[in-house]
C-alpha cells in the first residue's frame, strides 16, 4: 500500500530528491516548506520540485499549518532546519528557534495525530571531531580543540602526540562544538525520546557533506562543494579555511535520498542513528581541486586561510557499517562522476557569490581566528 508521507523543509536540496524518489515508488507526497529567501531566493514553487508533490507554504513553527500538512499523513520526513556552522554562531535565536521550536510544534502536533514513522535528518556534526586513536592505540571521543586554536591543526593526545584519524562508528559520544551541532542534536533526541511515547517510530540519520545538482549556490553555508562551486563559476579560488588537510566524507545526494526511503521502510531501523555518507574520505584541499578540474577552470587552486572559524572541527570520517549492515545501505555514486554531473549543472546556473561578504561578518565577530 503506497504511503502519504510529509516531507517538512522538503522544497530544499535533499527534500527535493526524497520527494521524488518517494513518488517515482507510487507514495503520496505532501510538502511543508517556508521558501525562506536565503536558500530559495525568492518567488513561488521551486523549479527543481517535483510537480506530482503538494506543497504548503508555512513554517514548521506555525501550529495551524502543521494541522493541515499532517492530515492523512502516515509517515514523516523531517528535514526543516536552519543549516550552517558559521552562521549559526552569532544567528543563535534563529537557529535554535526554527531547529529545536519546529521539532518541538511537530512533536507537540503529532500527539494529536500520530503517524507511524519519523525519520529525522541529523548530521555528522553531532560529533564534534571524530574518533581517533592514540599511538598506543587507546580511543579518544572527547577530543575538543581550543575556541581560536591555531596552527599545529590536529589535535594532539595527553602526551602531546599527534593524534590517529578513526572511523567514527553511532556509538561515539557527541562532542558538540557549534549552535547548529546543538540544535541538530536535540531534533535527533525528541525524536527519537518523544515517538515511542505516542505509538510512533523514530529514526535518525546522521549525513555527512551532501552534494550534487540543485543545491543553494548563493547560500554562503550551505555545504562546502556548493560553496566551491559558487566561487569557481565566478572564476575565483575556493575558500579553505586552516590548511585545507581536514578530512571529510562527500555523499551524493541521491544516496542520501535513497538512505531516507530505507528508513522509511526498514522495521528494524525504528530508534536507531545510522550514519549516511559514501564511505571514501578527502581532505578538503583535494575536493576544491578537484572540483576546478570538474569544472574547467585548474588553475584556480583552494585559497588556504590560515585561520580556524568558531565551531568548524578538524577531521571527521564515518563507519558506515550500521546502515549498511540494518539498513542495505550502499553509496553507488562515484565520487569522479558526481563532480561531473555538478559541474555540468553549475555551468548552467547563474550564482551570486557571497562567501566574501560572509567571511567578513564572522571575522567582524571575531568567530574567524
Amino acid at each position: 500500500m503506497p504511503d502519504t508521507i510529509l516531507i517538512t523543509g522538503g522544497a530544499g536540496f535533499i527534500g527535493r530528491y526524497v520527494a521524488r524518489a518517494l513518488l517515482d515508488r507510487g507514495d503520496q507526497v505532501r510538502i511543508l516548506d517556508s521558501l525562506i529567501e536565503q536558500v530559495h531566493g525568492g518567488g513561488g514553487r521551486p523549479a527543481g520540485l517535483d510537480p506530482r508533490a503538494e506543497l504548503i507554504v508555512g513554517d514548521v513553527r506555525e501550529e495551524a499549518r502543521l494541522r493541515t500538512a499532517l492530515k492523512g499523513v502516515d509517515k514523516v520526513v523531517h528535514l526543516a532546519a536552519e543549516v550552517g556552522v558559521g552562521q549559526s554562531m552569532y544567528a543563535i535565536d534563529r537557529y535554535v528557534s526554527v531547529n529545536d521550536l519546529g521539532t518541538a510544534t511537530l512533536f507537540q502536533e503529532l500527539i494529536a495525530r500520530p503517524v507511524k514513522r519519523v525519520v529525522v535528518a541529523s548530521s555528522m556534526s553531532i560529533y564534534g571531531e571524530g574518533l581517533y586513536r592514540d599511538q598506543d592505540g587507546a580511543l579518544y571521543e572527547d577530543v575538543i580543540r581550543p575556541p581560536n586554536g591555531g596552527a599545529p591543526w590536529d589535535p594532539l593526545d595527553r602526551q602531546g602526540r599527534a593524534l590517529i584519524l578513526a572511523p567514527t562508528p553511532e556509538w561515539k559520544r557527541p562532542t558538540l562544538a557549534s549552535v547548529y551541532a546543538i540544535t541538530k542534536y536535540a531534533q535527533e533526541r525528541l525524536t527519537l525520546t518523544l515517538a515511542p511515547y505516542y505509538g510512533m517510530e523514530g529514526v535518525a540519520l546522521r549525513l555527512w557533506n551532501a552534494y550534487g545538482p540543485g543545491q543553494a549556490l548563493s547560500n554562503p553555508y550551505t555545504g562546502v562543494l556548493a560553496i566551491f562551486a559558487s566561487r569557481l563559476h565566478n572564476g575565483k579560488r575556493p575558500l579553505v579555511f586552516e590548511d585545507g588537510q581536514q578530512r571529510r566524507d562527500f555523499v551524493h545526494v541521491e544516496d542520501v535520498a535513497r538512505a531516507f526511503l530505507l528508513a522509511l521502510d526498514q522495521p528494524q531501523a525504528a530508534g536507531q542513528v545510522y550514519n549516511i555518507a559514501s564511505g571514501v574520505d578527502r581532505s578538503v584541499r583535494e575536493v576544491g581541486d578537484l572540483l576546478a578540474e570538474a569544472m574547467g577552470c585548474p588553475e584556480l587552486t583552494p585559497e588556504i586561510a590560515g585561520k580556524a572559524r568558531a565551531g568548524d572541527i578538524r577531521h571527521n570520517i564515518p563507519d558506515i557499517t550500521k546502515a549498511e549492515t540494518e539498513l542495505g545501505y550502499r553509496a553507488r555514486m562515484d565520487f569522479s562522476a558526481g563532480l561531473a554531473e555538478l559541474a555540468a549543472w553549475v555551468a548552467e546556473q547563474e550564482a551570486v557569490d557571497r562567501v566574501d561578504g560572509a567571511r567578513k561578518e564572522l571575522e567582524a565577530r571575531g568567530l574567524v581566528a
